[in-house]
């Protein structure tokens, strides 16, 4: 009998099978914008469907396909599933995948749009309807019992998981769970060895109570790249540099600094009302080969973004996307996202040999 691999939470840049998008529309919070922010979602589609495999989720997937092979999308690389959505926001409401068994376990956390900000229950539905549809195959663990966003976590593939003490201790997720309970939880269900717990780093106009890919995001070689304000005058000044100084203290398993990388943080841009909307460069995405990652009509700080993001994920292409239309609705291109790791037999058996 074949003996398993301890289950384990993957790093974004371990190889894909694909990646999917929800896609906004007309009954969503997109409605007032929906042609500008379409445009970026093709975008997006296109950037990956000519790389990897795409998965595209929308009530009416004929419209989409349809507007799709008039683009230069590779529609043969997209699969399409029709089911009704509340929003787009696929890296919350979207499986959390383990690996290490001989097929993916895909980890349906309850989605409940941030705290009940938003109407989510649609959203919330979509992953058992993927399962059910076969769309992804290997192990359903049902794991309504938590509310948990994809966004508010990072894993470095090794057993430890980044995450931020005010999105998880947020009103309206998990009360009345402690930190201490809320941590026990999130180890056993994740299959991770431990929890670095970052204090500070907020973004102004964040609605999602500090989720950790808007801040902070592992990187290979025990990299950390962050977002950094330098400019005393920015409201977001002191607790961002709270946070690099947090940073700081975190260390490997091995009892090492983690290489910091610092991301400009975007000239500040605002909505119709004056309210500031939480631009950040760390919310990008890692895919087979590739990192697609946002940019704001902001030429020095997007060439800048790039060339730190070159530095962290070596002999990987860096392809910029306009996110101006995602920023307007509070999130951006990684928030959009969800990738689904590959278990390869090879890779199974290799890293089973090791562990002999």
């Amino acid at each position: 009998m074949e003996q398993r691999r301890k289950l384990y939470l993957p790093a974004e840049w371990h190889k894909q099978q694909m990646i999917q998008l929800t896609w906004p529309h007309e009954n969503s919070d997109w409605a007032y914008m929906l042609q500008e922010v379409e445009n970026c979602f093709t975008q997006i589609a296109i950037n990956i469907s000519r790389r990897q495999k795409l998965l595209i989720v929308a009530p009416d997937t004929d419209k989409v396909r349809k507007h799709l092979q008039t683009t230069a999308a590779n529609i043969q690389n997209i699969r399409f599933f029709s089911c009704d959505t509340n929003d787009t926001w696929a890296r919350d409401h979207a499986f959390i995948t383990l690996l290490g068994d001989t097929a993916p376990h895909y980890l349906d956390f309850e989605f409940n749009g941030w705290g009940r900000k938003f109407p989510a229950e649609l959203d919330n539905a979509i992953n058992e309807k993927l399962y059910n549809a076969g769309i992804v195959k290997g192990e359903y663990e049902d794991c309504q019992s938590l509310v948990l966003e994809g966004g508010s976590i990072e894993s470095d593939g090794k057993g430890t998981i980044l995450t931020t003490t005010h999105c998880l201790m947020a009103p309206h997720r998990n009360q009345p769970l402690t930190k201490e309970q809320i941590e026990k939880r999130l180890l056993q269900m994740l299959h991770a060895n431990r929890i670095l717990w970052l204090d500070h780093g907020n973004l102004t106009g964040d609605d999602t109570d500090g989720h950790i890919d808007t801040i902070a995001r592992f990187a290979p070689n025990d990299t950390i790249v962050h977002v950094q304000c330098n400019d005393p005058e920015d409201e977001q000044f002191a607790d961002l540099q709270a946070m690099e100084a947090q940073l700081a203290t975190f260390r490997t398993d091995e009892g090492k600094p983690y290489r910091l990388l610092a991301l400009p943080s975007p000239t500040a841009i605002y909505d119709e009302d004056g309210e500031r909307l939480p631009a950040t460069y760390a919310n990008f995405l890692v895919m087979n080969n590739c990192v697609l990652y946002p940019t704001y009509s902001q030429p020095d700080n997007d060439r800048r973004a790039a060339e730190v993001l070159a530095e962290a994920f070596p002999n990987y292409e860096i392809v910029g996307t306009d996110c101006c239309a995602l920023i307007k609705q509070h999130g951006s291109l990684h928030c959009v996202t969800m990738q689904y790791p590959m278990t390869e037999r090879s890779e199974y058996n290799k890293q089973k040999q090791q562990e002999q």
